[in-house]
């Protein structure tokens, strides 16, 4: 068969073809009666090998020796292809990334694509010093999407970058807040705990929703930094998340400071005070664990947090009925 008729029959073409030729990797092994070179049926069957190769990815040159020498072994080949074909997916991943943030940026001209583009690669950079004036900087140049906000803020382990991406973040509007919502699902228990403290930064209604939801979250660790931010924010409901914190000795301080503060609503100060009391009733808490409980009535004011403290003043465990008796004169005095 003349080249013609093998390119047209093959999908190769007539140039491709002589260049396999030059290459040596399939040449006319027959003549015609008129002279002109031929493709034998071992020929085409070469070249739809050939074709076959290269739809792998493999180079002519390693076409080739894949062909021709007798002791090649394709599992290393392959394995290779493996790797180069997952990093370049990779590759255009991260392109196809960077375009679509710079495209949601809405940029007003080139000038505007080059700021984005150089924010972007500080924002990715090794110096922290860097990374935290790209976030700075998002707000008051070219607005950076909040998707590589939000990207940068869950990978972020200096603090002061981190709190300055936070920052920026909480200027970025309902998409960033569902951004680190999305976070707190992750199967990374750090970008779940820096999801949740940057959501901790934002003031809005939306946020504080987020929040309430998060008192559910599957992480212990989630669930105690919503509990201390809702605190701060007068969220009642709290209030057993932070009592539990109390309890654990996680964060207790804070916790008792948090239920302090939401004990300044008298429907609140209840409560609190209920559920103080319930859970140093409870036969499993140890020594420490009332202590600490009988401390957080401190700053509950009402009656049920003086009459809990007057009947702790007898308890059995003389720290515990020494703590209630010294919180006690102090109220009095107060």
């Amino acid at each position: 068969m003349l080249i013609g008729d093998v390119a047209r029959r093959s999908g190769v073409s007539a140039r491709m073809l002589r260049h396999y030729d030059s290459l040596g990797l399939v040449r006319p092994t027959g003549r015609s009666e008129a002279g002109y070179r031929e493709y034998s049926g071992a020929d085409i069957r070469r070249i739809f090998h050939i074709e076959s190769l290269r739809s792998l990815g493999l180079s002519l040159r390693e076409v080739g020796r894949a062909l021709d020498d007798p002791g090649f072994e394709p599992a290393e080949l392959v394995d290779d292809l493996i790797l180069q074909t997952r990093e370049r997916i990779a590759g255009e991943t991260a392109l196809l990334t960077r375009l679509r943030r710079i495209g949601a940026a809405e940029p007003a001209g080139w000038e505007d694509v080059i700021q984005i583009v150089a924010l972007l690669q500080a924002l990715g950079s090794q110096s922290a010093g860097k990374r935290q004036r790209a976030a700075l900087s998002a707000v008051e140049t070219v607005p950076v999407p909040a998707e590589a906000l939000a990207e940068a803020v869950l990978s972020e382990a200096d603090p002061n970058v981190a709190g300055a991406l936070r920052w920026a973040l909480a200027r970025s509007g309902e998409r960033g807040l569902a951004l680190l919502a999305e976070g707190l699902g992750s199967p990374a228990a750090e970008v779940r705990k820096r999801a949740v403290q940057s959501i901790a930064e934002m003031p809005d209604e939306e946020a504080t929703a987020v929040l309430r939801d998060a008192l559910t979250n599957s992480d212990t660790v989630v669930r105690r930094y919503a509990a201390l931010a809702l605190g701060a924010r007068g969220a009642a409901d709290a209030v057993p998340a932070l009592i539990d914190m109390v309890v654990e000795e996680t964060h207790d301080a804070d916790a008792a400071d948090a239920l302090s503060t939401l004990a300044s609503d008298p429907a609140s100060a209840d409560r609190i005070a209920t559920g103080l009391v319930d859970r140093l009733t409870h036969g499993t808490v140890d020594s420490s664990a009332r202590r600490r409980l009988t401390q957080a009535l401190a700053d509950v004011p009402g009656i049920t947090a003086s009459r809990a403290l007057a009947d702790l003043s007898h308890d059995d465990d003389r720290a515990v009925a020494l703590t209630a008796t010294y919180i006690l004169k102090l109220r009095e005095a107060r």
